[in-house]
């Protein structure tokens, strides 16, 4: 078309931009099996997907902080919608069969999705607390210190209770002073205080509005996770997972673990 630029010699393209020469030479096969270009391909986009994540996870818990709550409650709607990304993807993945995985799945040797850093800083940020998750990652002391640094901080759900305690909420006071390097507790003064933001909502809207934006979030990535399971169950059936997992047995107990819990209890009690 007349007036289009076609000379880029001396100027940025969108290939240059966009770095598509790195990113398109990252797919390394080990094998000669078609699908293994598809296993690779699947998991680097949820890789740049968690890494979008983080960023606005991230982006969140520094507005709640500051009560700066309306760019915190876009990045975590942001959040909820690229896991519905993540969701579709694996109905990709499972246009792949058990015998086109097992053709290239001994090239994978010890690696696995278990051992992705991205995914444990996400879930680290949502309240995950297991010491024994760090462990893959203790042989690379760059990735060890972003995931400690995030595990002794306060989660994306500690900085709520937070802003609920100075807006005058009762949250008690052993909830705000835990030891946040250990598992989160559900607790029933917790779950009392949102029952007041709940039933008054209209006097409480914005931390209303956050309580959903929570369990939207949590929602999407309960349905990730369960998508995951079902996908991995459908591949490869109830073997070990590569890199020592236990493959679909541990994918369904983490469907049993809550990030949340009292935004899930309170529904109950109105």
């Amino acid at each position: 078309m007349k007036g289009v630029e076609t000379d880029f010699s001396r100027k940025m393209s969108y290939t240059d931009y966009l770095g598509l020469d790195t990113l398109l030479a990252a797919q390394k096969p080990l094998t000669g099996q078609h699908d293994e270009n598809l296993f690779i391909i699947i998991h680097q986009v949820q890789e740049l997907w968690m890494k979008l994540m983080n960023t606005e996870i991230g982006l969140a818990l520094s507005c709640l902080r500051v009560d700066d709550l309306r760019p915190a409650f876009k990045a975590l709607a942001r959040v909820s919608r690229i896991q519905r990304q993540m969701v579709e993807a694996w109905d990709v993945l499972s246009t792949m069969t058990p015998a086109d995985y097992l053709s290239f799945r001994d090239s994978l040797g010890s690696s696995s999705g278990f051992q992705s850093w991205q995914y444990r800083l996400l879930e680290i940020r949502l309240g995950a607390r297991d010491s024994f998750m760090l462990k893959p990652h203790q042989h690379r002391a760059d990735l060890s210190a972003i995931l400690n640094e995030s595990f002794h901080a306060p989660s994306l759900y500690d900085e709520a209770l937070r802003l609920l305690a100075r807006r005058g909420l009762p949250i008690p006071a052993h909830v705000l002073e835990r030891d946040l390097a250990t598992p989160y507790e559900a607790d029933e003064g917790v779950v009392a205080a949102w029952g007041v933001i709940y039933r008054e909502s209209a006097a409480y809207f914005d931390l209303y509005e956050m309580a959903e934006e929570l369990v939207d979030l949590e929602d999407s990535f309960l349905q990730w996770r369960f998508r995951h399971m079902t996908t991995v169950e459908r591949i490869i059936g109830q073997r070990m997972g590569t890199g020592g997992s236990a493959g679909v047995g541990y994918l369904k107990q983490a469907l049993e673990r809550r990030f949340f819990p009292e935004l899930w209890t309170v529904r109950g009690r109105l």
